[in-house]
This record gives structure tokens, C-alpha cells and sequence, in this order.
């Protein structure tokens, strides 16, 4: 190769780092991800150890409104609990809808979603208004991993079936699509044989949970070994005078701050780790759980 002259060209972390003293070059913001679920996904073996709640996926009706179907199952029977079609997507109308089933069935254990709206968010824990009120019935929120929708087989295979029976195509109006939504539910538990289960129905396997729903929501309590906090109508929490986020969906509820070292407190929403408190220089700031 010929030399023409030309000096070693500088590495690309040296160009970068005298651009950026230049301010030529703007940082990069970070961006705000649902954080994981702190628990690992547990396997079920019983029913009402957890219940899968998802959207499947809306499409226009025959007469152009918009449907979105809510589903729940349990998902160590598969047993099709819930299947509406909804045009709300919004927390308001999911919680009516929980209502009607924690009534019917009684509450799981556990509720398993994916990371969207409105069953979890971008503050602490991706605890959203929904899986907040959750944990006050005594129901633990559970996440599968953001683009693993595999985590939540079960469901998304009852899913496709769904699509293949009652949309495939959609119904003329709402009232004809609910209907084939309960045909299918009542063919799906009572009919269908499920491999899984031994070629029989997940009728033969569920039974309501023993657990009734309460008659309100409590807020959780804490051990003598926590510090509470009450989060504030701004979302945020004093600690060692300082204020501290800890998001919309726990205005007005109690944190509890346990220590585990000289300057580095766990955050628990009820049962639920949430976040750290880590105090440096003097300073308290929240560490979200990664």
C-alpha cells in the first residue's frame, strides 16, 4: 500500500471524546424500559397458582368498530376464565372485568402479563395503578421478559385458536363477536381436549380458587425491620431529607425501606423489591432492580 502522507488516523473513542469537550456532539438519552420482573416466572402446578392476562390483539368489526379481546387463563389448566371483547384498553375497564372474575373464580396467587399498559409500566417495579391495586387483594404481579413471548406459551397458543374460530372473519357487530367468544369458551373447557392434560378438557381439571376477593383493597403492611414511607400526591417520598420518586402508580401508598448495609436500603412495595436506595456522598437515590 503507498504511503501518501497521511498521519494514523485516531481511534474512534478519541474522536468521540473531543467532539463531546467541543459540544459537537449531543449525549445520547437513555431510554426508559419496563423494568424485568423481580421474580423468576415459578412454574404452576395447581389452579389459581397463576393467571395469564393478555390482550390478543384488536381488529375492526364488521361494522368498523374496534375490538380488542381480553383474555384470562389459568395456566396450569388452561382453563379459559374470561374472553370479552372490549373497545377500552385502559385500566378502568380491565379492573371491572377482574372484578366480575375474582367474584366468579375467587384471586390466584400470581397474574402474569407482558410489559404493556395498563398492566405495567415505566415506574419502580413496572408497577402500574392495576397490579398495584393486585397486590392490595393479595395477587402477585409477574412479568414475562420484554420480547419473549414464548414465556406465556400457553396463552398465545389459545390465542391462535381464538383467532381461527371467532375472528377469522370478524363478527358483524360486538354483541355477535361476544357471542362466539362464549361459544368458544364453553367448547374450549368443556369440549376440547388439550394434550397436556391427558386428552381431556381443562373442565375436568379447574376449580375455583379457595381464596374469595376481598371485600377492599388493603395496603400492605411491614415488619419491624422496615422504615415506612408515604408516597406523596407529587409520586415521590422523603428519605434523609431528601425526596425521592417513586411514581404515579403509588401515590398515596406506604413504601418500606429495609437496610441491608451501612448506606444501602432495599424499597418493597408490599411484597414486591422494587428498587434500592443507595446513599453516596450523603445523598440518597433510588437504584431500580436491573
Amino acid at each position: 500500500m503507498l504511503d501518501r502522507g497521511v498521519e494514523a488516523v485516531p481511534a474512534a473513542s478519541t474522536i468521540g471524546e473531543i467532539l463531546a469537550q467541543r459540544g459537537l456532539i449531543r449525549p445520547r438519552r437513555s431510554r426508559l424500559r419496563v423494568p424485568p420482573s423481580p421474580n423468576l416466572l415459578d412454574p404452576c402446578a395447581e389452579p389459581n397458582d397463576v393467571w395469564c392476562i393478555d390482550f390478543k390483539g384488536h381488529f375492526q368489526l364488521g361494522d368498523k368498530r374496534r375490538c380488542d379481546p381480553l383474555t384470562v387463563t389459568d395456566a396450569a389448566t388452561r382453563y379459559l376464565l374470561k374472553c370479552e371483547a372490549l373497545e377500552d384498553t385502559r385500566e378502568g375497564a380491565v379492573r371491572k372485568e377482574l372484578e366480575r372474575a375474582f367474584g366468579e373464580f375467587g384471586v390466584p396467587k400470581k397474574i402474569r402479563s407482558d410489559n404493556g399498559p395498563p398492566f405495567a409500566s415505566k415506574a419502580l417495579g413496572g408497577l402500574s395503578r392495576l397490579s398495584v391495586w393486585w397486590i392490595q387483594l393479595g395477587v402477585l404481579p409477574e412479568r414475562i421478559e420484554p420480547g419473549k413471548p414464548q414465556q406465556n406459551g400457553r396463552h398465545e397458543r389459545m390465542h391462535k385458536t381464538l383467532k381461527e374460530h371467532t375472528a377469522s372473519p370478524p363478527r358483524a357487530s360486538k354483541i355477535e363477536q361476544q357471542r362466539a367468544f362464549d361459544l368458544f369458551r364453553r367448547d374450549y373447557n368443556d369440549e376440547r381436549p388439550h394434550e397436556a392434560l391427558g386428552q381431556t378438557p381443562p373442565a375436568h381439571h379447574y376449580e375455583p380458587s379457595r381464596r374469595p376477593m376481598p371485600e377492599r383493597p388493603r395496603e400492605p403492611e411491614y415488619g419491624d425491620d422496615f422504615e415506612v414511607r408515604r408516597v406523596l400526591s407529587s409520586g415521590a417520598f422523603k428519605f434523609k431529607r431528601e425526596t425521592l420518586r417513586a411514581g404515579a402508580p403509588l401515590v398515596n401508598q406506604p413504601v418500606g425501606l429495609r437496610q441491608t448495609d451501612e448506606d444501602e436500603w432495599e424499597l418493597f412495595y408490599g411484597p414486591l423489591l422494587i428498587g434500592y436506595v443507595l446513599v453516596r456522598d450523603g445523598a440518597p437515590r433510588i437504584e431500580p432492580v436491573r
